[in-house]
């Protein structure tokens, strides 16, 4: 037995928030969890703070699975992105622990590697085509062998994915949201005309994966997809809001491009229909919003039933912590499909120092004991909480709509 002795909060900005769960152990031993929920982090906080950690002293830091059914079963009230990001942070540290006790990288304790390295894809912006795919060119460059194409619809100011004044894309953006337009005529009609200069300008040993951010109708998603259809996408990403599985049906009837969802699901249950019926190629469930590696698993082996492969999200509204406990359980599975890796800032990975690396168009999470990622607590106080929050999207007759 392992007691827990502690368990602490730590909220940092270093360039954007992060929360991040510091578990130790009667014998000396400390794992860290990600309980980063982008524009709610203090909410996060605050449940574990008040309602987690008072119950976490005293138990047995090896009882992976027993506290995590405590925690989700033991609530009453199940699910939704605060409790399932809560329960997350336990489990990766638990996991973390894990490892250091037995002096093993986590995915040895997952049972050993499928593969030698995680394919990750990159994201080229641009305000043009021609910027988009210069900067697709770069990636590819550095090894990059998959690039999500994004670039700005003439006749709006802004586009989602599309950095203001070159900078690294971060989309929590102000201290109130930003208000954006939107106009899916004018989306459907430019893009296929990017993907078009993508295959005549990149070639075809390059994968092209895009995000539509849940922006379509399911008709509209369809169309989309067909027209897509000649350049062999790795991915259309997020093309309807999934809280209607079933509109994935639609789309299917309509086109065979490649379609990926998943990024805000919090549990089995959010894509349990999408995946039984293979309405999806890709899950993208996180570590860090779906429950931890405890749950995540338990997604992936379903997924693996249907040929649905995994592809979770990597931006940067998730810490290292998240991308180096997702990098251990994509070397695991056997359904890996392909991981999203977006460069922290410098700042970022001083505050988080970590044993994953990148090279050639994947990455590898290091053989360090546990998930190989840390925090250390002196860099942290030095960039305390800013409110920071994703923007809202308008129709250009001002509807709200989805972001």
């Amino acid at each position: 037995m392992s007691k827990i002795r502690a368990a602490k909060v730590i909220v940092t900005c270093p360039g954007r928030n992060f929360v991040t769960l510091k578990i130790e152990t009667e014998d000396g031993l400390y794992g860290v969890g990600d309980a980063t929920l982008n524009g709610r982090e203090l909410a996060v906080a605050s449940y574990l703070n008040d309602h987690v950690v008072p119950c976490l002293i005293g138990r047995d830091a090896h009882r992976i699975e027993d506290i995590w059914q405590y925690l989700y079963r033991g609530a009453y009230w199940r699910r939704g992105p605060v409790t399932m990001s809560a329960i997350a942070a336990v489990d990766m540290a638990l996991w973390d622990i894990k490892g250091k006790v037995a002096g093993l990288p986590l995915y040895q304790l997952l049972g050993g590697a499928s593969r030698d390295g995680v394919m990750v894809y990159c994201h080229a912006n641009g305000v043009t085509i021609e910027e988009t795919i210069e900067a697709a060119r770069g990636y590819m460059a550095q090894g990059y062998k998959a690039v999500r194409l994004q670039a700005g619809v003439p006749g709006l100011k802004s586009t989602y994915g599309v950095p203001k004044d070159k900078k690294p894309y971060e989309p929590a953006d102000a201290d109130i949201p930003t208000e954006n337009l939107w106009s899916t005529e004018k989306y459907m009609r430019s893009l296929p005309a990017l993907f078009e200069a993508g295959r005549d300008k990149l070639g075809w040993d390059v994968h092209l994966l895009h995000d539509a951010h849940h922006r379509l109708t399911p008709i509209e998603a369809g169309r989309l997809g067909k027209d897509l259809e000649p350049f062999r996408m790795f991915w259309l990403e997020d093309a309807v809001p999934a809280e209607n599985q079933a509109a994935f049906r639609l789309i299917r009837q309509h086109t065979t491009t490649p379609l990926a969802v998943g990024e805000i699901f919090n549990s089995i249950w959010d894509c349990k229909q999408l995946i039984e019926e293979q309405l999806i190629d890709y899950i993208r469930a996180t570590v860090v919003h779906a429950g931890g590696i405890t749950h995540l698993r338990r997604i992936a082996a379903l997924a693996d039933l249907y040929h649905v492969r995994t592809g979770c999200h990597g931006a940067t509204d998730l810490s290292p912590i998240t991308m180096g406990a997702a990098l251990h359980f994509n070397l695991s599975i056997p359904n890996f499909g392909i991981q999203e890796h977006m460069h922290h800032a410098a700042v970022t990975e001083t505050v988080f120092p970590h044993a994953y690396s990148y090279k050639d168009g994947y990455m590898h999470p290091g053989e360090a004991p546990g998930h190989g990622v840390d925090i250390d607590e002196k860099e942290a106080a030095k960039y305390p909480y800013k409110r920071a929050y994703l923007p809202v999207n308008r129709l250009e007759d001002g509807t709200l709509y989805n972001w």
